[in-house]
């Protein structure tokens, strides 16, 4: 499963109350986003992993910000997709990898993106993508890294998302600008749906941009 060819822009979420889950999930997919990424850090985030994956299956929910294997064991119980983490841990990268799931495990060095080569990943996610040399850093990846793609967070917004998604080993971006914490509590399903759909428009004309100069 290529978790990075789902969409080119990865929501991450933050939901305190698992009753909103099921809403935060409708109202990506109204946008035409079809995957979100839970911050799994709370026994209510585990809940609200299970409320969308079983009532919203149109959409691939996934657990994020894992630090330790049972939190992944637990996202698996949950009905997660796939699994997200700031950094891989030796330990950490072979507990997720157990599990089967799809891993997007965060890297900021060259070193680090080798050492998910050397485990079979070809997915991964930059982390945190401003704080650690941006497009420029990625770029230079790609060359002698080319069977590695990423979806970079950390930093990433409408205005500078572009910049990341025209890097070519870029397939993906992700952040919280789409469905932040102030939207989820205000209920305002509207407004998150309103955001995905801007983004989607953003991202469409973009590749058409790419393709013109391209021709």
């Amino acid at each position: 499963m290529s978790i990075l060819s789902i969409s080119p822009v990865i929501p991450a979420v933050v939901i305190e109350d698992p009753s909103r889950a099921v809403n935060v999930a409708r109202a990506l997919l109204d946008g035409g986003i079809g995957v979100v990424e839970v911050a799994a850090r709370t026994r209510e985030a585990l809940v609200s992993i299970e409320r969308i994956a079983t009532e919203v299956p149109e959409i691939v929910v996934g657990a994020g910000t894992i630090t330790r294997t049972a939190q992944a064991v637990m996202a698996v119980n949950a009905g997660a997709s796939f699994i997200a983490s700031p950094g891989p841990t030796p330990a950490l990268l072979e507990g997720i990898l157990e599990t089967g799931l799809p891993y997007l495990a965060g890297c900021s060095t060259a070193g680090e993106a080798m050492q998910l080569l050397e485990h079979g990943l070809t997915e991964a996610r930059f982390f945190p993508a401003e704080a650690s040399g941006g497009p420029a850093y990625l770029a230079a990846l790609a060359g002698p890294l080319p069977g590695l793609r990423f979806c970079a967070t950390g930093g990433i917004s409408l205005e500078n998302a572009g910049r990341y998604l025209a890097v070519p080993n870029v397939s993906s971006v992700g952040g919280t600008w789409i469905a932040p914490a102030d939207l989820i509590r205000a209920h305002d399903w509207a407004g998150i749906t309103d955001r995905a759909r801007r983004t989607g428009e953003m991202l469409v004309a973009l590749s058409y941009l790419q393709d013109t100069i391209s021709a």
